[in-house]
């Protein structure tokens, strides 16, 4: 562990992309679908454009500082919260100044953009806090525990760039699965990213989700993927709600990694018209017994299946079954 001669934050600091927005030639503009990033992995997916010719991509951010900590302990003034984008394959760095989302808050929002031509690959994102500390300037008090992968040819948010699918047998594989032999696929929370394993017992189940067969089957597929989506999110969401930390008065904490960007993505639609803060403990306390728990579970359906995009989903799947009935009657 590293050691600093002067104080620094011992909460954590978080940080997740609102946005991507990219420029092409003529100033012509895209913003891109919320499936090119991914606030589990961390990963913004760049390849996911509809288009190839962009130029400079903007990504809209808000971290998130231990406000209460810095206000008690008094350490530390002239605060500031920046982001920085480097790739050590170009060299390139870039940096962007965030501004507090609101008077004494805990959040600070802002954008930073770069030019495709200065990278190459895979750039990392990292949010840092930097103060003045005993006199002198420029300290940095407090980072993201995890950076941010910007990858600006991937068309998937992966940052193991591969899907964290696992395909077994529920019958013959590990114990705790065999009691879900009949379950298409359950989602695993316990590791350090959520694990979605797929039943190969289910026949054509695989082929479905990996997008083999007829165009009826593709059809089918990506529905299916949609709702595995959806469980992922409801899966991850209760996991964040049962682990939190909770100070001394009572007060809930967002956790440090994946799972407090889970919170934060869906907290909005499952508590909407409150901060963030007041959302959690709205929550908190519900799940505690204090309130009607039973009665917050359609909303947390309902924001599963707004980040998982069902309702899209859905839709184009419909349309195109009329589509192919349509060919096939022809």
């Amino acid at each position: 562990m590293r050691a600093y001669p002067y104080p620094r934050l011992a909460g954590a600091v978080t940080a997740r992309v609102t946005a991507v927005r990219l420029r092409g030639s003529g100033d012509s503009r895209e913003k891109l679908d919320s499936k090119a990033y991914s606030v589990v992995e961390q990963v913004v997916a760049l390849g996911m454009a509809e288009r190839d010719d962009w130029q400079t991509a903007r990504l809209a951010l808000t971290a998130t500082v231990p406000a209460r900590e810095i206000e008690t302990k008094g350490h530390w003034s002239d605060l500031a919260v920046v982001a920085v984008l480097t790739e050590g394959a170009t060299n390139a760095r870039t940096v962007a100044r965030l501004a507090p989302d609101a008077e004494g808050g805990r959040d600070w929002v802002g954008e930073i953009e770069f030019d495709r031509d200065h990278h190459l690959d895979r750039a990392s994102l990292t949010v840092h806090v930097v103060a003045t500390v005993d006199g002198i300037e420029g300290r940095i008090i407090g980072s993201t525990d995890q950076e941010w992968m910007v990858d600006m040819s991937a068309d998937a948010p992966l940052r193991d760039r591969r899907l964290d699918v696992s395909t077994v047998s529920f019958t013959r594989g590990a114990e705790w699965l065999r009691s879900f032999r009949d379950a298409p696929w359950v989602v695993d929370t316990s590791g350090r990213l959520p694990t979605v394993h797929l039943n190969s017992d289910f026949e054509g189940l695989v082929a479905l989700v990996e997008g083999q067969g007829s165009k009826v089957e593709s059809v089918v597929g990506e529905m299916l993927l949609a709702q595995m989506c959806a469980d992922v999110w409801t899966a991850v969401f209760h996991t964040a709600v049962g682990d939190l930390e909770i100070e001394d008065d009572g007060t809930p904490l967002f956790p440090p990694d994946w799972r407090g960007a889970v919170l934060r993505e869906m907290l909005p639609d499952i508590v909407p018209g409150r901060s963030d803060e007041d959302a959690l403990r709205e929550v908190y306390i519900r799940r505690i017994g204090e309130g009607s728990w039973a009665s917050l579970q359609p909303r947390i359906q309902y924001a599963a299946a707004r980040r998982a995009e069902v309702p899209q989903a859905l839709a184009g799947t419909v349309r195109d079954i009329e589509r192919l009935d349509q060919e096939t009657q022809a």
